[in-house]
């Protein structure tokens, strides 16, 4: 149940943040709510799932693959582009995040 709450506090962080980026700088009311709702149950759900993983595990999980993914909608989304170096950053991020898995 803990990693199901990890997960969807990470899908919530995702969303919050394109909401963020919808807002057009706090501009529009309906993403600023979004970035409320999402970030408010984003942070709920991760409470949850510390009261039974480690601190570092879920942080480095939480922020690693909301990063990852919240590039990735950036480029489905809003058609942002990525360079080659941003590309091996992903890759060294999420490898970051396996080898911290394996560590746990």
């Amino acid at each position: 149940m803990s990693y199901l709450m990890l997960g969807l506090a990470i899908v919530m962080e995702v969303f919050a943040a394109t909401m963020l980026k919808l807002s057009n700088g706090f501009a529009k009311w309906a993403p600023i709510i979004g970035v409320i709702v999402g970030y408010g149950l984003a942070f709920w759900l991760m409470s949850q799932a510390l009261k039974y993983l480690p601190l570092g595990f879920v942080y480095a999980t939480w922020s690693g693959i909301g990063t990852v993914l919240t590039v990735l909608a950036g480029m489905w989304i809003f058609k942002e582009k990525m360079n080659r170096q941003a590309w091996v950053g992903m890759g060294i991020l999420i490898a970051g995040i396996v080898l911290l898995n394996a560590a746990k």
